[in-house]
């Protein structure tokens, strides 16, 4: 099989606040190339690299708003986040743990820094994604998978140089804790310097890489550096992390849904003419009620 090349390595944004809690860098769509037609089954990525958030009795967060068409993923590296949802669901998303939300006929939905984690403050790290569903499955019933971090399967690496954590699809025959609507790869490479994690995707899965903490090489080439991202070309099948230092590294790797996308605001879905049913809906009140 042939090897997949590095197409582009992608610096963070400027960042800019979503509400009061969420210091962010877009990486998708952004430019770059990273659109959401050429990430495809990708269509939005938040990242929080490491922030610090003071004390506070008022937990910051984003107040209520809506979600139709696609799934949210919030995969927490450092925090706590509370959240709740019009249609009853809620929790508290701790430090390695994962919230997959899929929206799909319409949710409203508000998330906030958890209370008590709130109240003394400290380092705040998270991602949060985007991932497309199928025009079939954009009306189906909303739903929460809540994946706890002793939850998630792990493939121990040789040489005790790291971990591969599958939080959805398979890395060697490990499989992960979440279910999904496309065939996607999501997991987090824990690496040990000089650790390396080899990975293999079909050539026309669209593949990026996002450094969280450390420094990497890709197949060997330059240094990408904490808080960038690799977009893989769909040119081959397999690649190569290695650790230049201590690192923890987040895979994506998805299957291109190839229907045409209609996006604006919360709202994603497969023509102009959804999109204002959307819009009509929530300003009707469909989505629900839920108090900020």
């Amino acid at each position: 099989m042939k090897t997949r090349t590095v197409e582009l390595v992608a610096r963070p944004r400027e960042p800019h606040f979503v509400g009061d809690g969420f210091r962010v860098h877009n990486f998708i769509p952004s430019g770059f190339r990273l659109e959401m037609e050429r990430m495809n089954p990708f269509i939005m990525m938040d990242y929080n690299s490491k922030f610090h958030f003071s004390a506070t009795d008022n937990p910051r967060g984003v107040d209520v708003h809506p979600h139709r068409g696609f799934e949210t993923v919030t995969i927490a590296y450092k925090g706590k986040v509370a959240h709740h949802d019009s249609s009853g669901g809620g929790g508290v998303i701790g430090e390695g743990d994962v919230q997959w939300m899929t929206a799909a006929i319409g949710v409203l939905h508000k998330e906030y820094h958890e209370e008590e984690w709130a109240k003394t403050g400290g380092d705040f790290q998270m991602v949060q994604l985007w991932v497309n569903l199928p025009k079939k499955d954009k009306m189906s019933t909303p739903k929460y998978q809540a994946i706890k971090k002793e939850d998630l399967s792990r493939y121990e690496l040789s040489d005790n140089s790291g971990e591969v954590e599958v939080i959805a699809g398979e890395y060697k025959g490990v499989k992960g804790a979440a279910t999904t609507f496309t065939r996607i790869n999501m997991l987090n490479a824990r690496l040990k310097k000089g650790g390396k994690a080899d990975f293999s995707f079909p050539k026309n899965y669209n593949t990026v890489v996002l450094v969280i903490e450390g420094s990497i090489t890709v197949n060997g080439n330059d240094n990408v550096p904490t808080d960038h991202l690799v977009l893989m070309a769909n040119d081959g099948e397999n690649f190569t992390v290695e650790a230049s230092e201590d690192a923890l590294v987040l895979v994506l790797s998805g299957e291109p849904l190839n229907e045409p996308i209609a996006a604006h605001g919360p709202f994603v879905m497969n023509t102009k003419e959804e999109l204002m049913k959307a819009f009509q809906d929530f300003n009707n009140g469909k989505f629900g009620y839920l108090e900020n």
